[in-house]
């Protein structure tokens, strides 16, 4: 009977124990007595991320079906948020230094300040020029194959500086991924850095050599480069800086060349993006990537643009969704996007913010972890460009005036930026009318940012839902809201 008693006792007392390290199950979400602040921009007003009142909730446990509604339920968690911001070209640096000392201080704050402004987190730099420089230009001298003469002193007249003033802003931490849109012309088989042209196989060892400078020559100037990738548009043969990789070519440079070299050079633990080219193509990209494993190991995330729209098709949501879905362990990063075509008169353009929203909203609803817009700032002709690329930013200096020129597209963008911040945590968001557009996250502090946005002529009266829960509210025709729950 002792012994008995004794395997009892035993029994008990390690089930106790065991239940002791269980962790308590976390309560259900609730939106009872909580409040909802709302953000809007509008088009048929002067309101531009304009506090628009204050939301309480009410009991509301079954919609009736003749109610448009937003619901959403944090209970059910994707991706999280890495960050969202644009790039510092040296169009932007070079069209930045042109501005007066207070205004080049406005427009810092007025991208990368939380507060005040829209609380860029992410940036991107290209490697050596690009179309938006003022010509090309490379950090070697011809058929330097060894990189000798390897130098990036072009950089600190502007782009660096502008960098380094963005990363204070932000608070001193800005992850930057870098891309090349050329190699050196002597590298090339068409022997110049415009134009397209294939990486000669005997420099492929030295063009990996390349990035490892590069980003070593920006970390050593106080700019930490937080990740890379392999090539801007590579399916692209442009009238500027460019070069062509086939999916099978791309592979075998990462998996030959670029991903051990970075390894081996200590370097193994930046972000390798491969394609960074449209959505069009992504998934026939990533999966001939990724269905080779020596290849695959290196690779962090395949990123996308937005420009297959120059076929005369829309954007392409179902291929980033698809991609997300086939390789869920490798993150998807909208690297590049901005409205072509510059013209002066089409600044005040409500259309160029609504291909934002709609572009954010879907990307990220389709399982983006981060969302790059193209250059920060441009000139009052679109560039500089040296091909005559003229192209929008979200904001426009009118360098004959000294004035900052702000599109709805920097508004519309900031509807997400300022409120979804780095590490929040997509949840489920639907609205029950194709009428509007939404994605939800939670931040890291808890409150969640709902994105609806309206894209119609017409005003429309709703309700956001949570968990039997319903605040009502309006969104007036062409605008965006954030409505952040506390």
């Amino acid at each position: 009977m002792k012994r008995k008693f004794l395997i009892a006792g035993l029994v008990c007392i390690s089930a106790g124990a065991f239940s002791q390290r269980v962790p308590k199950k976390a309560m259900p979400y609730s939106a009872a007595n909580r409040t909802v602040k709302v953000f809007v921009t509008e088009k048929e007003s002067n309101k531009r991320l304009a506090p628009a009142g204050d939301l309480k909730f009410v009991t509301e446990a079954q919609p009736p079906e003749t109610e448009t509604v937003v619901f959403v339920d944090p209970e059910r968690k994707f991706q999280t948020m890495l960050g969202i911001g644009g790039a510092l070209t040296d169009a932007s640096a070079e069209t930045f230094y042109k501005l007066p000392k207070d205004k080049q201080k406005d427009l810092i704050e007025a991208y990368y300040n939380p507060q005040s402004g829209i609380g860029y987190t992410f940036a991107r730099t290209s490697i050596q020029s690009c179309d938006f420089s003022s010509g090309s230009y490379s950090y070697v001298s011809n058929s330097d194959k060894n990189l000798s003469t390897f130098d990036v002193s072009h950089d600190k007249q502007y782009r660096i500086p502008f960098i380094k003033a963005a990363t204070q802003a932000a608070g001193g931490k800005l992850p930057m991924f870098v891309s090349p849109w050329s190699p050196p012309a002597f590298m090339k088989t068409n022997n110049d850095v415009l134009h397209g042209g294939h990486l000669k196989p005997e420099y492929a060892q030295s063009w990996a050599n390349f990035y490892v400078k590069f980003i070593k020559a920006y970390e050593k100037l106080g700019m930490p480069v937080w990740g890379l990738s392999v090539q801007n548009e590579p399916m692209a043969t442009q009238t500027w800086e460019s070069c062509n990789y086939t999916a099978e070519e791309e592979r075998d440079f990462v998996k030959n060349y670029l991903g051990p070299t970075l390894a081996k050079n200590g370097l193994g633990g930046k972000k390798l993006i491969v394609w960074d080219h449209n959505r069009d193509l992504l998934y026939q990209r990533a999966s001939t990537m990724m269905e080779d494993p020596a290849a695959a190991k290196y690779v962090w995330g395949i990123g996308f643009h937005w420009y297959e729209t120059w076929t005369g098709a829309g954007q392409n949501f179902e291929s980033v969704r698809l991609t997300h879905e086939a390789f869920p362990d490798k993150n998807l990063v909208f690297t590049e996007g901005c409205v072509e075509k510059f013209d002066f008169e089409r600044l005040t353009d409500w259309a160029l913010g609504e291909r934002y929203g709609l572009s954010m909203i879907n990307d990220f609803n389709a399982g983006t972890v981060a969302w790059t817009d193209w250059n920060v700032l441009l000139d009052e002709k679109g560039g500089p460009n040296h091909v005559g690329n003229f192209c929008f930013a979200p904001v426009h200096a009118d360098t004959r005036s000294g004035q900052l020129l702000y599109t709805n597209s920097y508004y519309y963008i900031g509807h997400f930026s300022k409120y979804i911040r780095p590490g929040a945590r997509r949840i489920a968001s639907s609205a029950s009318r194709d009428k509007l557009l939404s994605t939800a996250y939670m931040n890291p502090d808890g409150k969640i940012a709902v994105v609806v946005m309206n894209r119609t002529d017409e005003k429309i009266d709703y309700s956001l839902w949570i968990k039997g829960k319903a605040a009502k509210t309006t969104t007036e025709p062409h605008s965006i809201a954030t409505l952040v729950v506390n």
